[in-house]
């Protein structure tokens, strides 16, 4: 067997690198044949591609990004708009179905922001036990607004009739089954984050739920209760942007930077203009000023009632001293007008709208700026999410609630109430008695014929 000889130089094309040694790829990079690509070459190769391909692409500019947000805003605006308008004229269950999507996407969104530990995250029932809280207090408080407006219907079924009658007792124990679970799913190590989240939840459940209900209540009493409220609140929205761009230099409140005082008082006096101008136009129509007595009714079928008197137009005398004032024909004051009482209500329903709904705004802003986002969700492109853009309507709805039931509503018995009381505080005896009297009093006065009357007299005989 041959030795292997030593110092034996190979000869390599292009080589000429000393004791033979095969050229690393460092020492190899300043020497290469011709045509042959190296790293260096490679690298330049890719990297001037590279620029290339940013030449060709340049990197999305500040304005463009602000106008595609822009664009994309405006779309989704119109979308919403032409949606809400849609649901409000085919009917109130359309328009009741869209408020119970909204308070739930916003009750997910408001819980969401919260911070959860990452050991925590695995906890059992943590988020179950706020969706069963939320579906307990969605039972209660609708339960409440079927049973109030739709007694005559409820309290007549078989099935329904056990939980209209017992209906805060079972909402009761649905909420003391769920306060029992969480209280069995503490776990050692996680009260702080237990308790937390129990607050936060019941938090959420006020500020959006329970609100919530009483914009449904609204929508009960006559669509304007709830058409009304919310455009004021978009209108003073809008003239805020457009009055703080025009005078705007005193900012208002630090929470929101961008608000000025000449935007929050220029857009209170556009939202009062409008909402006598909305209002005039929304008193015509009884589609709107009618309580819901009919569910399938949209604004083609219409619906029919005695108008609430705040919208009859009443005669107002001005004083002796106005109409008397040394003033041209063509600007004389009359010394009666006509006017609708609603007018004078719009004024109070509008300054709320822009002078204390916006809080809830401010107050939305500084949620999110205590958890550290910029948006509560990404529901609406462009808008970011749902609450976003229902931080001032849910104050402003609870606010018609209660300023139409202390100011404008008028207590009559209605037909729900008198068969509630019979129901509850009568025997069978009693109420067939009742419906003898009803009967007669109906025949007296030719409603009905008497031989309903004979009737019920018969059946009444039978039964004894």
């Amino acid at each position: 067997m041959a030795k292997p000889r030593r110092n034996v130089q190979f000869q390599h094309r292009g080589s000429n690198h000393q004791n033979g040694r095969r050229p690393s790829i460092s020492e190899s990079e300043g020497v290469s044949e011709p045509g042959s690509p190296t790293r260096a070459s490679l690298n330049g190769k890719l990297e001037s591609s590279k620029e290339e391909d940013e030449t060709e692409i340049p990197p999305q500019s500040e304005y463009e990004k602000k106008k595609q947000t822009f664009i994309t805003r405006t779309i989704w605006s119109f979308v919403m708009i032409a949606g809400f308008f849609t649901a409000m004229f085919s009917g109130h269950l359309y328009v009741i179905a869209i408020v119970t999507g909204i308070q739930i996407v916003s009750f997910k969104e408001v819980i969401a922001i919260a911070n959860v530990p990452s050991r925590a995250k695995n906890l059992r029932f943590t988020r179950s036990l706020n969706w069963y809280f939320l579906g307990t207090t969605m039972y209660f408080l609708y339960g409440e607004s079927v049973i109030y407006y739709f007694k005559h219907i409820v309290l007549v079924d078989k099935v329904l009739l056990p939980f209209a009658t017992h209906h805060r007792f079972i909402s009761f124990m649905l909420y003391v089954i769920g306060f029992v679970f969480f209280v069995g799913s503490l776990q050692k190590g996680h009260y702080r984050f237990q308790f937390t989240q129990f607050a936060w939840t019941h938090m959420a459940l006020y500020l959006i739920v329970v609100q919530a209900h009483f914009i449904m209540n609204n929508i009960f009493e006559g669509m304007i209760w709830f058409f009304l409220p919310a455009s004021l609140v978009i209108t003073n929205d809008i003239f805020a942007y457009i009055c703080g761009i025009a005078f705007g230099r005193t900012q208002l409140i630090k929470l929101s930077p961008k608000k000025t005082v000449e935007g929050f008082v220029g857009a209170w006096i556009c939202t009062i203009i409008f909402g006598f101008a909305m209002t005039n136009v929304l008193m015509r129509y009884k589609y709107f000023i009618c309580p819901v007595n009919d569910l399938g009714a949209n604004i083609f079928t219409g619906l029919s009632c005695t108008p609430n008197p705040v919208f009859i137009h009443q005669a107002y005398h001005i004083p002796s001293f106005l109409t008397n004032l040394p003033l041209p024909a063509s600007l004389q004051i009359p010394s009666t007008v006509h006017i609708a009482p609603m007018q004078f209500h719009i004024l109070v329903f509008a300054t709320f709208a822009s002078l204390i709904a916006p809080f809830g705004g401010f107050f939305a802003s500084g949620l999110k700026r205590t958890f550290k986002v910029k948006d509560f969700g990404e529901s609406i492109p462009g808008h970011g999410g749902i609450t976003d853009r229902m931080d001032c309507q849910f104050i402003m709805g609870f606010f018609a609630f209660m300023y139409y039931q202390s100011f404008i509503a008028i207590y009559r018995a209605s037909v729900g109430d008198v068969m509630e009381r019979a129901i509850q505080g009568l025997d069978a005896e009693e109420m067939v008695e009742v419906v003898k009297g009803l009967s007669k009093y109906m025949v007296n006065q030719g409603f009905v014929e008497e031989r309903l009357l004979d009737c019920l007299t018969g059946v009444v005989g039978k039964r004894k």
